[in-house]
């Protein structure tokens, strides 16, 4: 051979060397097959290399995230720095008054609900974690007969629950920890209403979403334990054109708000969401009293003013209809409730 030939033959052996090496590497990384298996499809050899790199690359995201983190939260404290004297965090903090009353989510309910009903209740408890959290008047938050399919749910999902601050999680029943004469259940079955609060009294909402299935339990168990019981006023200043059941967190929340405003209404209307068209009572008498008003002027038979009623009361839609029926079935539980 040549030596001007040698440096191309040079050139080409390497390129040989090159592809073979890129030729062994995808065959490492293609999954090795026994001799009954059957053959796998260029798609699915895809999807198992894609997903091996994506295992690869696991600490290397989870590195990112944690830069992320820093170099957010840096951005943070630059800005409250550039903005403030960093006197505004400390004064927000002494606002915050903690209040004596003591507030439980009954969960003793366990067995009567499904694990899409769990998972429900769990997200409710997570909002009035973090609602009494935030609050200017936190209560003391109790978590009892915690355990069955919610702690599986809780250990599975949100295995830091472990770490919440400024809760009582116990596995025990609210009457083994506190006394019957210190307990009121808020429960909508009670004919006693609520008028204000007593913070050195301990309340309890009952930890269920059972889409109206169990009516009545939480008022049955408040009336077995012989444990006082009542409803929060909600029809005293609220009119609703749904049921007055409410989810756990409302209820939770209804308090945290009264605490701060002792103020029922204000209460109400802050939390209630809007689905919920609720309107305050006064309101609702003068809508009343106005569309009589209106139907008298217009004058016409009996027969007339029934029929327009009943148009006014049927649905204007199919997916209005669908809707109400969404409202009838939504996730509630017992505080309010029951």
């Amino acid at each position: 051979m040549s030596s001007e030939m040698l440096p191309a033959f040079i050139e080409t052996s390497n390129v040989d060397k090159k592809q073979g090496l890129n030729e062994d590497q995808e065959e490492s990384q293609k999954p090795r097959l026994g001799e009954g298996s059957e053959p796998i499809s260029k798609r699915q050899m895809k999807k198992l290399i894609k997903q091996k790199q994506w295992e690869e690359q696991r600490e290397l995201r989870k590195q990112k995230r944690k830069e992320k983190r820093k170099r957010k939260k840096l951005e943070r404290q630059c800005q409250v720095e550039s903005h403030s004297d960093g006197n505004d965090r400390k004064r927000v903090r002494r606002d915050v008054v903690h209040s004596t009353l003591r507030l439980i989510i009954d969960c003793s309910f366990d067995d009567l609900m499904v694990l899409k009903d769990i998972k429900k209740l769990h997200k409710q408890i997570q909002r009035c974690y973090a609602e009494n959290r935030r609050a200017l008047h936190p209560v003391q938050f109790y978590l009892t007969s915690h355990g069955g399919q919610l702690k599986k749910n809780m250990d599975e999902n949100d295995k830091g629950w472990v770490n919440w601050k400024d809760i009582h999680i116990k596995p025990e029943h609210y009457s083994e920890l506190i006394k019957k004469e210190d307990l009121i259940y808020l429960t909508s079955d009670s004919p006693n209403i609520l008028k204000e609060l007593d913070e050195s009294k301990a309340y309890v909402i009952g930890g269920l979403v059972d889409h109206n299935h169990c009516k009545g339990v939480t008022y049955k168990q408040a009336s077995d334990y012989g444990i006082n019981h009542a409803q929060l006023p909600l029809g005293n200043f609220v009119k609703m054109n749904s049921r007055k059941v409410l989810a756990v967190n409302h209820v939770f929340e209804i308090i945290l708000e009264y605490l701060e405003t002792r103020d029922w209404q204000e209460a109400f209307f802050t939390v209630l969401p809007q689905r919920k068209g609720a309107v305050p009572t006064d309101k609702a008498c003068e809508s009343s009293h106005d569309k009589q008003s209106v139907r008298v002027e217009e004058g016409g038979s009996d027969s007339d003013s029934s029929e327009e009623e009943y148009s006014r009361n049927e649905p204007d839609s199919p997916h209005e209809e669908k809707q109400d029926k969404e409202n009838h079935t939504e996730s509630t539980a017992n505080s309010l409730p029951h």
